[in-house]
């Protein structure tokens, strides 16, 4: 995958679970999906599992085939097969962005974040990006971001942790 998901956006949801995709995002949903051409609505996987705890993970249709393939790939009596296959290819769904750049996340998706309607933050992760409830993840992962950085040097930079 030549584009990757990147930045934070805040969003609407509303009563019907309408959602818009950040442009930036949608970008990469076309690129990342094998059979859209331009007029075609593009695709994504919305993982839900249980492992996700208060978040939810979408990614391009090309890196979610990937990671099915991965997952079949394992041995047949493999314990962690089956557990991987309930947690990533059964508890995920195709969503695919409408003509406005919008999806509609199911009932069941918005309860799990604790959201009805109101604000949903968006953050890129490269091969996949994130879909929070906004106050939860400013109050979470926000605050444990910013207590990780408290315990660096004031000139520490993170890219120095690559080891390049």
């Amino acid at each position: 995958m030549t584009l990757g998901f990147t930045g934070e956006y805040t969003q609407k949801v509303d009563g019907k679970g309408r959602m818009s995709v950040p442009a930036d995002f949608r970008r990469v949903l076309e690129a990342g999906d094998p059979e859209w051409t331009t007029g075609l609505q593009a695709g994504l996987y919305l993982l839900y599992g249980d492992h996700l705890k208060e978040t939810l993970h979408a990614y391009t249709v090309e890196e979610f085939r990937k990671t099915m393939a991965d997952i079949n790939a394992m041995p047949k009596g493999d314990p962690n097969k089956r557990a991987l296959s309930h947690l990533i290819i059964g508890q995920s769904m195709r969503l695919d962005v409408d003509k406005d750049g919008r999806v509609v996340m199911p009932l069941k998706q918005r309860e799990k974040l604790g959201i009805k309607d109101g604000e949903l933050f968006f953050r890129g992760m490269g091969d996949h990006f994130e879909v929070w409830k906004a106050e939860t993840f400013h109050a979470t992962i926000g605050a444990s971001l910013q207590d990780w950085l408290s315990d660096k040097p004031d000139d520490f930079d993170p890219l120095s942790l690559l080891g390049t």
